[in-house]
């Protein structure tokens, strides 16, 4: 590998170092409503976001909880000994992307077929932290002075 391939994998796994992320995928509910439940919760700190999924009605509700929560189990394994509340994480961003669609027929009239399309889709969450975000932007002011 050349150096310049092997500088910028180096820098790629370094910035994945500062992601906290959580995938969902094949989620068998349709993407339209679970975006419903993405946008609701877009850009908001993670126990106000989980309070919103928590009491939610919504079918993808309970899914996405279920993603929020295993996001936040990946930041505290890669920032042992330090709390989620003095980090104030928050959801950096959430894409709600399709997947497969299964097509099936219903028998209508007439000896005819109707389609039916179900649905699916893939999540994916990234958690980001506003201490680390705050303590990054002073060290690339510092550094350009």
């Amino acid at each position: 590998m050349g150096s310049r391939k092997h500088n910028s994998a180096e820098a790629r796994k370094e910035a994945r170092k500062t992601l906290y992320i959580a995938k969902l995928n094949n989620n068998p509910t349709s993407p339209q409503k679970t975006r419903l439940m993405a946008d609701a919760i877009r850009g908001l700190d993670v126990n106000k976001a989980l309070g919103i999924l928590q009491y939610s009605q919504r079918e993808s509700a309970p899914k996405l909880r279920k993603l929020l929560l295993s996001a936040i189990a990946n930041w505290q394994m890669k920032n042992e000994g330090k709390r989620v509340e003095d980090s104030s994480l928050y959801i950096k961003q959430i894409n709600v992307d399709e997947a497969r669609q299964l097509k099936r027929l219903r028998t209508a009239p007439r000896g005819l077929g109707y389609r039916i399309k179900k649905r699916s889709n893939h999540i994916t969450l990234i958690l980001g932290s506003k201490v680390e975000e705050k303590n990054t932007a002073t060290e690339k002011t510092n550094t350009e002075n």
